[in-house]
């Protein structure tokens, strides 16, 4: 495939991000046409315009779709660069949140929280047991991170089997931990533990918007400055270091940065497994493996597939609800199992 011109590339996936937003916002059983949206909005800002619409229309966008919406671009974003940025980490494009396990150990954290952290938030300020689950999740994500990158480094270089074989144990943990837990859950916590596992947006409401939005927004604005390092690591650590690149701080700062937003996203929707692989693999075929627009490009792509996502499982069987995570595991599963194809194709030549 021919390369395009990032900028342009970026110039049409704000576009298309704008258009889908427009679109999910205006689609479900209260039907909200684009003018009608960007009026509401208007009013809401204080600005008056000629389209009609009704306060039902008004109710639902401004309390429900906005910020259903607006969570899930914030999710797609965080969870595309961190699967880009952990790719170029690892050196190995088959890494992913949900993969290698750094998911799942945010999910693990989010279930504990939900049983036990009761017992927790009666003695913490309001404020504090506000960002309490973004916390624990971030927790469990970086233990996650922390154990695979270990396990994985031999020498200073990553072994990809081992890499694997980590998330799948991490996985496998988690998951026995998850049942466990479920075993000793009552009903509401059950209803709970099944959104996490499966992923959704339902709970997406202006309160965890704002709980969640330091713990993205941190991420998506520093890993961007990260690039020059990342394309450095690519040449391998003993390079980068020759480069002038302080590799393990560079890491650790990474660590770091991957697992707060897993976490936050975690926190807020359930596992939304393969947005991390899928997502930096075609944005890498269009522009090209260079971090400084990889990484911000990849954001965007991101937020548009998950409200993509999002919206097909809002309306494909309307009134019920699909999990998100279905439908980026249809998309993700089949395009993963493409990349293990190549790759084994690529090691026999």
């Amino acid at each position: 495939m021919q390369q395009k011109n990032p900028n342009r590339v970026s110039v049409i996936l704000l576009a298309i991000l704008l258009i889908t937003i427009l679109l999910s916002v205006g689609m479900g059983a209260v039907t909200i046409a684009p003018m009608q949206t960007i009026a509401i909005l208007a009013k809401q800002a204080g600005m008056a315009m000629h389209a009609s619409f009704t306060s039902e229309q008004e109710a639902v966008l401004t309390i429900i779709r906005l910020p259903r919406v607006l969570m899930a671009v914030l999710t797609g974003a965080t969870l595309a660069i961190a699967g880009a940025t952990i790719q170029g980490l690892f050196r190995n494009p088959l890494a992913d949140p949900a993969l290698i396990g750094i998911s799942s150990g945010a999910s693990v954290a989010a279930v504990v929280f939900i049983v036990c952290g009761h017992h927790l938030l009666a003695h913490l300020p309001n404020i504090i047991s506000m960002y309490a689950l973004s916390l624990a999740t971030f927790v469990g994500a970086f233990l996650a991170t922390l154990v695979v990158y270990k396990l994985s480094q031999v020498n200073g270089k990553t072994i990809v089997s081992t890499m694997l074989l980590a998330g799948i144990a991490i996985n496998a943990i988690t998951g026995a931990v998850t049942g466990m837990f479920t075993f000793a859950a009552n009903d509401a916590q059950l209803r709970s533990i099944t959104f996490w596992a499966l992923g959704s947006l339902g709970g997406a409401t202006w309160r965890t918007l704002s709980a969640v939005l330091p713990f993205m927004c941190i991420p998506l604005l520093v890993l961007p400055a990260m690039s020059k390092s990342l394309n450095a690591f690519a040449l391998g650590e003993a390079n980068a270091q020759h480069l002038g690149i302080d590799t393990e701080r560079t890491k650790r700062i990474i660590v770091l940065l991957t697992a707060l937003c897993v976490g936050a996203s975690v926190s807020v929707t359930g596992v939304i497994g393969f947005v991390g692989l899928v997502v930096p693999h075609i944005i890498r075929a269009i522009t090209g493996p260079d971090h400084r627009y990889l990484l911000i490009l990849s954001a965007l792509a991101g937020a548009v597939l998950v409200v993509v996502a999002d919206l097909l499982a809002r309306t494909l069987f309307a009134p019920a609800e699909l999990p998100i995570g279905i439908i980026t595991a249809i998309i993700g599963a089949p395009f993963f199992l493409y990349l293990l194809l190549k790759d084994r194709k690529f090691q026999r030549v």
